[in-house]
């Protein structure tokens, strides 16, 4: 073999690599784009949601005393005594459509509504800042529209004249007349927490004048049960007292004696 002949077979080696090393590099970024594409960017990104109450559920729920349903939840949940009812004060049952955004910003919060179906509570973590208004009088007047069952802003509301005058339920932190930016990011479907409170995607949102509370999805059955039977006792409680009848009160001074409370004579 001559030099020629030597010079020529390396040269097709080398280009022989080239184009496999560019075959695949190619592949390596079409895997990447597609994992991309697979994998929603952190921060700002829409989940499907999995989980959601069944409408039975809700209607079951609706109309319950918030009171009874955190009694059987061993009042763990809630939300602070953070969040407000902004309209008439009919109260609020629905499934969660959450959403995560940045304080003052509803982008995602729009994406939500024409996302929702008709009994969602669009449930909204903006970190509970009130420079800046979530939503107001067209937002909720769109979400109505779109079948949704009420609103829960951990921040704040404007139009709170024209939100009070009307029976959708939005329940908020507090009022500013200052509108939102729309420049994102944010994320729909994913955990959210409200003044503490952990709200899932799914889940059993209730709401009265005594705030907001939200029961997991898949827990909703046994709360609901626990509730009524907490409000039946309730109720005879409150009966007895305004007949004027006895009510067993034994248990003040045995819960007294349990911590060792002293108590004077005479």
């Amino acid at each position: 073999m001559d030099a020629k002949e030597r010079e020529e077979r390396k040269e097709q080696k080398e280009h022989k690599e080239h184009r496999e090393l560019g075959e695949h590099g190619e592949r390596e970024h079409r895997e990447r784009a597609e994992h991309a594409r697979k994998t929603p960017t952190l921060g700002c990104r829409i989940l499907r949601r999995r989980v959601r109450v069944s409408p039975s559920l809700v209607e079951a729920a609706r109309g319950l005393p918030l009171a009874n349903v955190s009694d059987v939840m061993n009042r763990m949940s809630g939300d602070g005594g953070l969040l407000c009812p902004m309209h008439d004060g009919t109260p609020l049952a629905g499934a969660a459509l959450t959403v995560r955004t940045r304080a003052g910003d509803n982008l995602l919060v729009h994406k939500a509504i024409d996302l929702a179906e008709p009994g969602d509570v669009i449930v909204v973590d903006a970190g509970g800042a009130t420079g800046t208004a979530i939503i107001g009088e067209i937002m909720v007047t769109y979400a109505r529209r779109r079948g949704v069952a009420g609103f829960v802003i951990y921040g704040a509301v404007r139009d709170a004249a024209a939100l009070k005058a009307q029976d959708l339920p939005v329940f908020a932190v507090g009022v500013s007349h200052r509108g939102p930016y729309k420049d994102g990011p944010g994320e729909i479907n994913v955990p959210v927490v409200i003044g503490g409170m952990v709200v899932m995607p799914g889940d059993l949102v209730l709401g009265d004048a005594d705030g907001v509370l939200a029961v997991p999805a898949l827990e909703a059955e046994a709360v609901i049960a626990a509730a009524r039977a907490k409000q039946a006792a309730e109720a005879e409680t409150l009966r007895a007292l305004r007949e004027g009848r006895g009510i067993e009160r034994g248990w003040v001074d045995a819960a007294l004696a349990r911590i060792g409370c002293a108590i004077e004579d005479g």
